[in-house]
């Protein structure tokens, strides 16, 4: 079995403004985000960590740090949604803006490219499943720690739960809160704790 700790990195400062969405725009932790970062640390302490990865977003990059003590592997495959037209903008400005695509991405987000220009969920899935093979691969009865983004965990958490993605939202993740899942050698899931 895979032992994977997933976690959203810390708090940011459009997760500040309203949950403004960020996507790929890459920008710091706020002095909030780096505690809460560091306050996963002890939670980790006791855990033998095989690997450390996350998404090459500076946030990311900077929680997995902060919060294992570890040289941190990036990967692509772990960045978050493309929002396209979406990013910098909180949810009620973008659906004042264009209520129809807000609509279809709810309705399927799966096939709805994420504010007309971006990711649809399944390119999401397929990218950051890809990722879970690989570290099947490599660490098969290993333990990892990987932090990513609230729209990828949680679309990767409901595909790999059997959910429809329409309901990804479902699924709640504060920033540097702790989900802990296995993946058995056919990529079966196993959630053990959730945003703890």
């Amino acid at each position: 079995m895979l032992s994977v700790y997933l976690l959203r990195h810390g708090e940011t400062s459009y997760n500040a403004d309203g949950n403004r969405y960020c996507g790929r725009t890459d920008i710091e932790l706020t002095a909030k985000g780096v505690k809460q970062a560091e306050m996963i640390k002890s939670q980790l302490a006791e855990i033998k960590i095989d690997a450390v990865y996350s998404s090459p977003l500076i946030r990311a990059k900077h929680t997995a740090q902060l919060a294992t003590g570890r040289d941190v592997i990036p990967d692509e495959r772990l960045i978050e949604v493309d929002f396209g037209d979406w990013e910098n903008k909180t949810k009620d400005e973008f659906i004042i803006e264009n209520p129809d695509l807000w609509y279809k991405w709810m309705m399927d987000p799966g096939n709805t490219r994420a504010g007309g220009t971006g990711e649809n969920g399944n390119a999401v899935v397929k990218r950051v499943n890809d990722f879970y093979d690989e570290m099947l691969t490599k660490h098969p009865d290993g333990t990892i720690v990987v932090v990513g983004h609230n729209g990828i965990n949680r679309l990767f958490l409901a595909y790999k739960l059997g959910m429809p993605l329409k309901n990804y939202r479902s699924i709640f993740q504060e920033n540097s809160a702790i989900t802990l899942f296995e993946l058995d050698e056919k990529g079966e899931i196993t959630l053990k704790k959730l945003n703890a």
